[in-house]
């Protein structure tokens, strides 16, 4: 159970793309997130196709192509930012199949479902609008992006 920078990285591309696609309608491409953002472009190649197949952005080709939200903000939750890049936040060795050991459920099996569902239940309450509306400032140059 671990946030990776998988996780960590979408959640930043994708607010990169809610600041700078003017109310989401102009694409934004991954060489500018890319720069912004200090993320390698392969990388952000890699999880832009989970994205896209997860329906979370939508891509257009040619140019001026690049990649807009496929909600709005506020219908953005970030679980399912990281879902949709595979991050795997299950704190059960088993993830949830209760073979735990000897394929019995351990005594603690219950535990660790707890607190995999409060993480993403915690998750599922945040969207992309809540973290923008906690910015210190609404002028994009200024707003500060943190992947730790």
């Amino acid at each position: 159970m671990k946030l990776t920078t998988k996780g960590k990285f979408a959640v930043t591309a994708l607010l990169d793309i809610a600041i700078y696609s003017e109310d989401n309608k102009k694409p934004i491409t991954l060489y500018s997130i890319s720069e912004r953002q200090n993320i390698s472009l392969s990388y952000l190649e890699q999880l832009f196709v989970r994205l896209r197949k997860n329906q979370v952005v939508k891509s257009y080709k040619g140019p001026g192509g690049g990649y807009v939200l496929m909600r709005e903000l506020d219908q953005t939750p970030i679980s399912e930012i990281i879902k949709a890049v595979d991050e795997d936040m299950d704190a059960r060795t088993c993830r949830g199949k209760a073979n735990c050991k000897d394929n019995t459920k351990c005594l603690t099996h219950d535990l660790w479902a707890g607190l995999t569902n409060e993480m993403y239940g915690y998750l599922d309450k945040i969207t992309l609008k809540d973290l923008l509306s906690k910015a210190e400032t609404k002028e994009p140059s200024k707003i500060m992006f943190c992947r730790s």
